[in-house]
Protein backbone atom coordinates (compact mmCIF):
# COMPACT_ATOMS: atom_id res chain seq x y z
CA UNK A 1 0.00 0.00 0.00
CA UNK A 2 1.37 3.40 -1.00
CA UNK A 3 1.63 6.48 1.19
CA UNK A 4 -1.37 8.07 -0.52
CA UNK A 5 -3.62 5.17 0.51
CA UNK A 6 -2.17 5.02 4.04
CA UNK A 7 -2.64 8.75 4.58
CA UNK A 8 -6.14 8.74 3.11
CA UNK A 9 -7.27 5.80 5.22
CA UNK A 10 -5.89 7.55 8.31
CA UNK A 11 -8.04 10.61 7.66
CA UNK A 12 -11.00 8.51 6.56
CA UNK A 13 -10.97 6.83 9.96
CA UNK A 14 -10.95 10.24 11.63
CA UNK A 15 -13.67 11.63 9.38
CA UNK A 16 -15.88 8.57 9.85
CA UNK A 17 -15.74 8.84 13.64
CA UNK A 18 -18.83 10.95 14.42
CA UNK A 19 -17.86 11.26 18.09
CA UNK A 20 -14.28 12.43 17.45
CA UNK A 21 -13.17 15.59 19.26
CA UNK A 22 -11.44 17.53 16.48
CA UNK A 23 -8.74 19.70 18.06
CA UNK A 24 -5.86 19.35 15.63
CA UNK A 25 -6.76 20.98 12.30
CA UNK A 26 -7.82 24.51 13.35
CA UNK A 27 -11.31 23.78 12.02
CA UNK A 28 -14.31 25.53 13.53
CA UNK A 29 -16.80 23.14 15.15
CA UNK A 30 -18.94 25.73 16.90
CA UNK A 31 -22.54 25.25 15.67
CA UNK A 32 -23.12 27.56 12.72
CA UNK A 33 -25.10 30.78 12.69
CA UNK A 34 -28.81 30.20 11.80
CA UNK A 35 -28.57 32.47 8.75
CA UNK A 36 -25.68 30.41 7.36
CA UNK A 37 -27.62 27.19 7.95
CA UNK A 38 -30.65 28.75 6.23
CA UNK A 39 -28.52 29.78 3.25
CA UNK A 40 -27.06 26.28 2.93
CA UNK A 41 -30.48 24.67 2.91
CA UNK A 42 -31.83 27.23 0.45
CA UNK A 43 -28.88 26.65 -1.90
CA UNK A 44 -29.68 22.94 -1.97
CA UNK A 45 -33.42 23.39 -2.25
CA UNK A 46 -33.31 25.83 -5.18
CA UNK A 47 -30.94 23.47 -7.05
CA UNK A 48 -28.91 26.37 -8.43
CA UNK A 49 -25.88 24.09 -8.15
CA UNK A 50 -26.82 22.51 -11.48
CA UNK A 51 -25.11 25.50 -13.13
CA UNK A 52 -21.44 26.43 -12.98
CA UNK A 53 -20.57 29.47 -10.89
CA UNK A 54 -18.94 32.53 -12.49
CA UNK A 55 -15.23 31.74 -13.01
CA UNK A 56 -13.90 34.28 -10.47
CA UNK A 57 -16.82 33.90 -8.06
CA UNK A 58 -20.32 35.27 -7.56
CA UNK A 59 -19.98 39.04 -7.93
CA UNK A 60 -21.71 39.81 -4.64
CA UNK A 61 -19.27 37.53 -2.83
CA UNK A 62 -16.23 38.99 -4.58
CA UNK A 63 -17.37 42.47 -3.57
CA UNK A 64 -18.13 41.27 -0.04
CA UNK A 65 -14.67 39.79 0.43
CA UNK A 66 -12.95 42.98 -0.73
CA UNK A 67 -15.22 45.12 1.44
CA UNK A 68 -14.57 42.90 4.47
CA UNK A 69 -10.84 43.53 4.04
CA UNK A 70 -11.38 47.24 3.43
CA UNK A 71 -9.22 47.18 0.30
CA UNK A 72 -10.94 49.58 -2.05
CA UNK A 73 -9.84 49.20 -5.66
CA UNK A 74 -8.80 45.56 -5.22
CA UNK A 75 -10.39 42.44 -6.75
CA UNK A 76 -11.05 38.92 -5.47
CA UNK A 77 -10.63 35.52 -7.09
CA UNK A 78 -12.81 32.95 -5.30
CA UNK A 79 -11.51 29.39 -5.13
CA UNK A 80 -12.29 25.93 -3.78
CA UNK A 81 -10.47 26.55 -0.51
CA UNK A 82 -7.50 28.72 0.44
CA UNK A 83 -5.02 25.93 -0.37
CA UNK A 84 -6.29 25.89 -3.97
CA UNK A 85 -6.04 29.69 -4.01
CA UNK A 86 -2.42 29.54 -2.86
CA UNK A 87 -1.75 26.79 -5.39
CA UNK A 88 -3.04 29.05 -8.14
CA UNK A 89 -0.82 31.91 -6.95
CA UNK A 90 2.24 29.64 -6.89
CA UNK A 91 1.41 28.24 -10.33
CA UNK A 92 1.30 31.77 -11.70
CA UNK A 93 4.23 33.33 -9.86
CA UNK A 94 6.82 30.59 -9.21
CA UNK A 95 9.77 30.27 -11.59
CA UNK A 96 12.47 27.58 -11.61
CA UNK A 97 15.71 28.62 -9.95
CA UNK A 98 14.25 31.69 -8.30
CA UNK A 99 13.87 32.29 -4.56
CA UNK A 100 10.92 31.74 -2.23
CA UNK A 101 11.25 33.00 1.37
CA UNK A 102 9.06 32.08 4.31
CA UNK A 103 9.27 31.40 8.03
CA UNK A 104 9.91 28.18 9.91
CA UNK A 105 7.35 27.16 11.04
CA UNK A 106 4.85 28.14 8.37
CA UNK A 107 2.01 26.60 6.38
CA UNK A 108 3.50 23.66 4.50
CA UNK A 109 1.57 23.46 1.24
CA UNK A 110 2.77 26.62 -0.55
CA UNK A 111 6.34 25.46 0.16
CA UNK A 112 5.51 22.18 -1.57
CA UNK A 113 3.99 24.02 -4.54
CA UNK A 114 7.09 26.23 -4.81
CA UNK A 115 9.44 23.23 -4.67
CA UNK A 116 7.42 21.48 -7.36
CA UNK A 117 7.94 24.57 -9.51
CA UNK A 118 11.71 24.36 -9.00
CA UNK A 119 12.10 27.33 -6.66
CA UNK A 120 14.84 27.66 -4.05
CA UNK A 121 13.26 27.73 -0.59
CA UNK A 122 14.62 29.78 2.33
CA UNK A 123 13.01 29.23 5.72
CA UNK A 124 13.77 31.81 8.42
CA UNK A 125 13.56 30.25 11.91
CA UNK A 126 11.10 32.05 14.20
CA UNK A 127 10.39 29.28 16.72
CA UNK A 128 11.58 30.18 20.19
CA UNK A 129 11.70 33.05 22.66
CA UNK A 130 15.06 34.13 21.21
CA UNK A 131 13.16 35.17 18.06
CA UNK A 132 10.10 36.41 19.92
CA UNK A 133 8.18 33.70 18.03
CA UNK A 134 7.91 36.13 15.09
CA UNK A 135 9.58 37.47 11.95
CA UNK A 136 11.32 40.83 12.16
CA UNK A 137 11.74 42.97 9.03
CA UNK A 138 15.50 43.07 9.70
CA UNK A 139 15.86 39.26 9.66
CA UNK A 140 13.74 39.10 6.52
CA UNK A 141 15.96 41.68 4.83
CA UNK A 142 19.03 39.56 5.63
CA UNK A 143 17.47 36.60 3.81
CA UNK A 144 16.31 38.50 0.72
CA UNK A 145 18.52 39.03 -2.30
CA UNK A 146 18.08 39.78 -5.98
CA UNK A 147 16.94 36.23 -6.72
CA UNK A 148 13.89 36.32 -4.46
CA UNK A 149 10.58 36.40 -6.33
CA UNK A 150 8.13 35.49 -3.54
CA UNK A 151 7.88 36.22 0.17
CA UNK A 152 5.21 34.03 1.77
CA UNK A 153 4.09 35.32 5.16
CA UNK A 154 1.43 33.62 7.28
CA UNK A 155 0.03 36.18 9.72
CA UNK A 156 -1.20 35.33 12.30
CA UNK A 157 1.32 32.55 12.14
CA UNK A 158 0.18 28.95 11.87
CA UNK A 159 1.05 27.19 14.20
CA UNK A 160 2.50 29.76 16.63
CA UNK A 161 -0.41 32.18 16.89
CA UNK A 162 1.76 35.32 16.86
CA UNK A 163 0.51 38.35 14.93
CA UNK A 164 2.72 41.04 13.41
CA UNK A 165 2.33 44.64 14.52
CA UNK A 166 1.49 47.38 12.05
CA UNK A 167 5.12 48.54 12.18
CA UNK A 168 6.39 45.02 11.44
CA UNK A 169 3.99 44.64 8.53
CA UNK A 170 5.08 47.98 7.11
CA UNK A 171 8.71 46.88 7.39
CA UNK A 172 8.07 43.50 5.77
CA UNK A 173 6.20 45.19 2.92
CA UNK A 174 9.11 47.59 2.45
CA UNK A 175 11.56 44.68 2.15
CA UNK A 176 9.34 43.05 -0.48
CA UNK A 177 9.06 46.28 -2.48
CA UNK A 178 12.84 46.88 -2.45
CA UNK A 179 13.41 43.32 -3.67
CA UNK A 180 10.74 43.59 -6.34
CA UNK A 181 9.19 40.44 -4.86
CA UNK A 182 5.54 39.49 -4.64
CA UNK A 183 4.38 39.34 -1.03
CA UNK A 184 1.80 36.62 -0.42
CA UNK A 185 0.12 37.58 2.86
CA UNK A 186 -1.76 34.52 4.08
CA UNK A 187 -4.31 36.05 6.44
CA UNK A 188 -6.36 32.90 7.07
CA UNK A 189 -6.47 33.58 10.84
CA UNK A 190 -6.82 37.37 10.82
CA UNK A 191 -10.33 37.31 12.28
CA UNK A 192 -9.08 35.78 15.54
CA UNK A 193 -6.49 38.49 16.15
CA UNK A 194 -7.09 41.43 18.47
CA UNK A 195 -5.53 43.68 15.83
CA UNK A 196 -4.48 42.75 12.31
CA UNK A 197 -2.78 44.82 9.63
CA UNK A 198 -2.90 43.98 5.94
CA UNK A 199 0.36 44.25 4.03
CA UNK A 200 -1.62 45.36 0.99
CA UNK A 201 -2.09 48.73 2.65
CA UNK A 202 1.65 49.39 2.43
CA UNK A 203 2.51 47.51 -0.78
CA UNK A 204 -0.72 47.44 -2.80
CA UNK A 205 0.83 46.79 -6.20
CA UNK A 206 2.81 43.72 -5.10
CA UNK A 207 0.76 42.03 -2.36
CA UNK A 208 -1.56 39.05 -2.76
CA UNK A 209 -3.83 38.51 0.25
CA UNK A 210 -5.15 34.98 0.85
CA UNK A 211 -8.36 34.49 2.83
CA UNK A 212 -10.28 31.43 3.96
CA UNK A 213 -13.82 30.60 5.04
CA UNK A 214 -12.73 27.34 6.67
CA UNK A 215 -11.63 28.73 10.02
CA UNK A 216 -13.73 31.73 11.03
CA UNK A 217 -16.97 30.53 9.40
CA UNK A 218 -16.47 26.78 9.78
CA UNK A 219 -16.78 25.82 6.10
CA UNK A 220 -13.67 23.60 5.99
CA UNK A 221 -15.42 20.67 4.34
CA UNK A 222 -17.22 22.95 1.89
CA UNK A 223 -13.88 24.33 0.61
CA UNK A 224 -13.94 28.06 -0.03
CA UNK A 225 -11.18 30.64 -0.09
CA UNK A 226 -9.99 33.57 -2.16
CA UNK A 227 -7.07 35.67 -3.33
CA UNK A 228 -7.32 39.45 -3.24
CA UNK A 229 -5.00 41.75 -5.19
CA UNK A 230 -4.93 44.77 -7.46
CA UNK A 231 -6.78 43.92 -10.71
CA UNK A 232 -3.64 43.85 -12.89
CA UNK A 233 -1.87 41.41 -10.54
CA UNK A 234 -4.99 39.29 -10.08
CA UNK A 235 -5.41 39.11 -13.86
CA UNK A 236 -1.95 37.57 -14.10
CA UNK A 237 -2.73 35.05 -11.37
CA UNK A 238 -6.21 34.23 -12.66
CA UNK A 239 -4.77 33.14 -15.99
CA UNK A 240 -3.24 30.16 -14.15
CA UNK A 241 -6.44 29.11 -12.39
CA UNK A 242 -7.16 25.38 -12.37
CA UNK A 243 -10.85 26.08 -11.74
CA UNK A 244 -12.10 28.07 -14.76
CA UNK A 245 -15.66 26.86 -14.11
CA UNK A 246 -15.92 28.53 -10.72
CA UNK A 247 -15.99 27.48 -7.08
CA UNK A 248 -18.65 25.53 -5.21
CA UNK A 249 -22.00 27.32 -5.56
CA UNK A 250 -23.39 26.12 -2.22
CA UNK A 251 -20.24 27.22 -0.41
CA UNK A 252 -20.37 30.67 -1.97
CA UNK A 253 -23.95 31.24 -0.86
CA UNK A 254 -23.07 30.14 2.68
CA UNK A 255 -20.11 32.54 2.63
CA UNK A 256 -22.34 35.43 1.56
CA UNK A 257 -24.64 34.72 4.49
CA UNK A 258 -21.63 34.49 6.79
CA UNK A 259 -20.31 37.89 5.74
CA UNK A 260 -23.72 39.42 6.45
CA UNK A 261 -23.58 38.30 10.10
CA UNK A 262 -19.83 38.30 10.60
CA UNK A 263 -19.57 40.84 13.41
CA UNK A 264 -22.23 39.09 15.48
CA UNK A 265 -20.88 35.63 14.69
CA UNK A 266 -17.27 36.39 15.47
CA UNK A 267 -18.18 37.93 18.81
CA UNK A 268 -19.68 34.56 19.76
CA UNK A 269 -16.79 32.57 18.32
CA UNK A 270 -14.16 34.69 20.03
CA UNK A 271 -15.86 34.45 23.40
CA UNK A 272 -15.91 30.65 23.17
CA UNK A 273 -12.45 30.12 21.74
CA UNK A 274 -10.73 32.55 24.13
CA UNK A 275 -12.36 30.72 27.03
CA UNK A 276 -11.14 27.45 25.51
CA UNK A 277 -7.61 28.83 25.27
CA UNK A 278 -7.76 29.61 28.98
CA UNK A 279 -9.06 26.11 29.76
CA UNK A 280 -6.25 24.48 27.80
CA UNK A 281 -3.59 26.71 29.36
CA UNK A 282 -4.76 26.02 32.92
CA UNK A 283 -4.56 22.30 32.24
CA UNK A 284 -1.13 22.55 30.62
CA UNK A 285 0.27 24.61 33.49
CA UNK A 286 -0.50 21.78 35.90
CA UNK A 287 1.53 19.15 34.03
CA UNK A 288 5.31 19.21 34.64
CA UNK A 289 7.31 19.56 31.45
CA UNK A 290 4.51 21.17 29.44
CA UNK A 291 4.07 24.85 28.63
CA UNK A 292 2.10 27.04 26.23
CA UNK A 293 4.47 28.83 23.86
CA UNK A 294 2.38 31.88 22.92
CA UNK A 295 -0.52 33.06 25.05
CA UNK A 296 -3.01 34.32 24.29
CA UNK A 297 -2.77 33.08 20.74
CA UNK A 298 -3.92 35.51 18.07
CA UNK A 299 -5.33 32.57 16.15
CA UNK A 300 -7.65 29.68 17.03
CA UNK A 301 -5.06 27.28 18.41
CA UNK A 302 -2.24 26.96 20.94
CA UNK A 303 1.24 25.47 20.67
CA UNK A 304 1.95 23.26 23.67
CA UNK A 305 5.66 22.67 24.16
CA UNK A 306 6.37 19.14 25.41
CA UNK A 307 10.15 18.80 25.11
CA UNK A 308 10.43 19.11 28.89
CA UNK A 309 8.52 15.85 29.34
CA UNK A 310 11.08 13.86 27.36
CA UNK A 311 8.22 12.58 25.19
CA UNK A 312 7.80 12.61 21.44
CA UNK A 313 4.85 14.74 20.36
CA UNK A 314 3.66 11.77 18.30
CA UNK A 315 3.35 9.67 21.45
CA UNK A 316 1.14 12.31 23.09
CA UNK A 317 -0.97 12.59 19.95
CA UNK A 318 -1.41 8.81 19.86
CA UNK A 319 -2.37 8.76 23.55
CA UNK A 320 -5.03 11.42 23.00
CA UNK A 321 -6.36 9.48 20.00
CA UNK A 322 -7.15 6.56 22.28
CA UNK A 323 -9.49 8.92 24.14
CA UNK A 324 -11.17 10.03 20.91
CA UNK A 325 -9.40 13.40 20.82
CA UNK A 326 -7.41 14.53 17.77
CA UNK A 327 -4.50 16.94 18.29
CA UNK A 328 -1.59 17.62 15.91
CA UNK A 329 2.11 16.79 16.19
CA UNK A 330 4.56 19.60 15.47
CA UNK A 331 6.29 17.68 12.66
CA UNK A 332 3.27 18.42 10.46
CA UNK A 333 4.42 22.03 10.36
CA UNK A 334 8.19 21.91 10.68
CA UNK A 335 10.92 19.29 10.44
CA UNK A 336 13.35 21.50 12.35
CA UNK A 337 11.17 22.22 15.40
CA UNK A 338 8.48 19.56 15.18
CA UNK A 339 9.96 17.48 18.00
CA UNK A 340 9.17 20.27 20.47
CA UNK A 341 5.39 20.67 20.41
CA UNK A 342 1.83 19.63 19.75
CA UNK A 343 -0.88 21.98 18.49
CA UNK A 344 -4.36 22.22 19.99
CA UNK A 345 -7.30 23.91 18.23
CA UNK A 346 -9.74 26.05 20.22
CA UNK A 347 -12.71 26.85 17.94
CA UNK A 348 -14.61 23.95 19.44
CA UNK A 349 -17.49 23.52 21.88
CA UNK A 350 -16.50 24.29 25.47
CA UNK A 351 -17.13 20.66 26.37
CA UNK A 352 -14.39 19.55 24.01
CA UNK A 353 -11.84 21.86 25.61
CA UNK A 354 -12.93 20.48 28.97
CA UNK A 355 -12.45 16.94 27.71
CA UNK A 356 -8.92 17.79 26.56
CA UNK A 357 -8.10 19.31 29.95
CA UNK A 358 -9.46 16.30 31.82
CA UNK A 359 -7.55 13.77 29.70
CA UNK A 360 -4.24 15.66 29.49
CA UNK A 361 -2.48 14.27 32.63
CA UNK A 362 -3.47 10.71 31.78
CA UNK A 363 -2.50 11.10 28.12
CA UNK A 364 0.98 12.35 29.06
CA UNK A 365 1.43 9.47 31.47
CA UNK A 366 0.15 6.95 28.93
CA UNK A 367 2.46 8.35 26.25
CA UNK A 368 5.48 7.32 28.34
CA UNK A 369 4.77 3.70 27.65
CA UNK A 370 4.26 4.03 23.91
CA UNK A 371 6.88 2.41 21.72
CA UNK A 372 5.45 1.55 18.31
CA UNK A 373 3.70 4.68 17.11
CA UNK A 374 1.22 4.65 14.21
CA UNK A 375 1.95 6.82 11.18
CA UNK A 376 0.62 10.35 11.64
CA UNK A 377 0.12 12.99 8.98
Amino acid sequence: MGELDIRNRHFDRLFSNSSLVWMGQNTNHIPMHPKVREALHAAVDDESFHAYAPPAGIEALREGIVADLGLEGFSALVSDGAVAALGTACRALCRPGRGFVTTDPSWKWPLLFARQAGMQITEIPIYGAEHGWRLSPARLAEAVDGKIDIIYFVDPNNPLGTCASAEEIEGIAAVARRAGATLIHDSTYRDFAERHTLAARFYPEGTVTAVSFSKWLGLAGLRLGALVARPELLERIGASSMAPLGANVISQKAALAGLSVKREWMATVQEIQRANQATVKRAVDKVPGLSVAVYPSQANFLVVECEGTGLKPEAIVAAFAEHGIQVRQGAYHTARFGHRFIKVSTTVPREWAGAFAAVLPEAVQHARGKKDLPPLF
